[in-house]
């Protein structure tokens, strides 16, 4: 069985919306102030997981940005990311040419990452009201987050909302100057 995993760069006060400042917003751009270190490559410590039996979700908005980004890419990392299945939670459609290994998923994308992860583990990127939508549904295992030293004062945050059930601390990395943080669910079994 897999899990439901969220990947997010988040601020001290817990923003995580326009961390490279394509929003528009007075306090975007927040986590590429430091430079490439904390947001290059596999900070997240997931590329092997991703490759091996994974499958990464997004929104649209989220996917049509990486979309334009990773694809000219030739890192180690980017061929990770350019090779694993992507599918994008959308009442629309996308140019699945775009970036490799992508498609539209059919219906809620609530019950297709509950039903998804079954089998293999779900890494959610960035689409923050899909977040919000598993973490309702008490479906996430796992929180990824790359915290940097920063307050914004505004902004969508992370849990706003709360978030069900316990978790604990698995993981705290320095990436200067931000600290990867993992969090794991505790459930009964567990």
């Amino acid at each position: 069985m897999g899990d439901i995993i969220v990947i997010q760069f988040c601020t001290l006060d817990g923003v995580v919306s326009d961390p490279d400042g394509r929003g528009g917003t007075g306090y975007g751009g927040w986590a590429f102030r430091y430079g490439p270190g904390p947001v290059s490559d596999d900070k997240f410590r997931l590329g092997a997981r991703m490759e091996r039996d994974g499958v990464q979700l997004y929104g649209r908005r989220t996917w049509a940005a990486f979309a334009q980004l990773w694809p000219g890419r030739d890192s180690a990392y980017a061929r990770v990311m350019n090779s694993v299945p992507k599918r994008v939670a959308t009442r629309g459609s996308i140019d699945a040419a775009a970036w490799s290994n992508s498609a539209v998923i059919d219906g809620d994308p609530v019950a297709w990452a509950a039903a998804e992860r079954v089998r293999r583990n779900v890494i959610v990127i960035g689409s923050l009201s899909l977040v919000h939508a598993l973490a309702a549904a008490d479906l996430v295992d796992e929180y990824r987050l790359i915290t940097f030293p920063t307050v914004t004062g505004a902004g969508d945050r992370l849990f706003a909302g709360g978030v069900p059930g316990d978790f604990r601390f698995t993981e705290v990395e320095a990436i200067d100057p931000a600290v990867l943080t993992v969090l794991r669910r505790e459930r009964a079994g567990d």
